[in-house]
């Protein structure tokens, strides 16, 4: 996609600082630094989001992300870290191809504060059940 900035990256069109880069996928340092080392993997083949990823596409990054991940931690001595990967608008994802975001955590002062709300009793067992349910027809 000529329009897409991570495209414009592979190709050497907008400056990045890449740490990993093979035929296939590139890590490079997003730009925003939620905290410390936070960087962005990337297929190099355009694709959306994953409902759109290709399956041995995906499984190529992500037999990737461990090393990546550790280094990253090793690099800056990084007591954790959150891997993050939005798709659709309503998810936030803001650039449409499909990234992973490696984020180092470093305490809970770092600046980064991922928020899941509990919705447990919102939801009965047998809620949980038709829910499973629900999703199992569609495998």
């Amino acid at each position: 996609m000529s329009n897409c900035i991570f495209c414009k990256i592979i190709n050497g069109e907008i400056p990045s600082v890449k740490i990993y880069e093979d035929d296939r996928i590139l890590a490079f340092l997003d730009i925003s630094q939620a905290t410390k080392g936070h960087t962005l993997v990337i297929p190099k083949e355009h694709v959306d989001n994953i409902f759109e990823v290709k399956e041995e596409v995906i499984a190529y990054l992500f037999s990737k992300v461990p090393y990546l991940a550790k280094t990253i931690k090793d690099a800056f001595n990084a007591e954790g870290l959150n891997i993050l990967n939005n798709n659709g608008k309503v998810a936030g994802q803001s650039v449409f191809h499909f990234h992973v975001h490696l984020i180092p955590r470093y305490g809970s002062e770092d600046g980064y504060q991922p928020v899941l709300i509990n919705h447990m009793d919102d939801y009965t067992k047998e809620d949980l059940e038709k829910i499973a349910e629900q999703i199992k027809t569609k495998l």
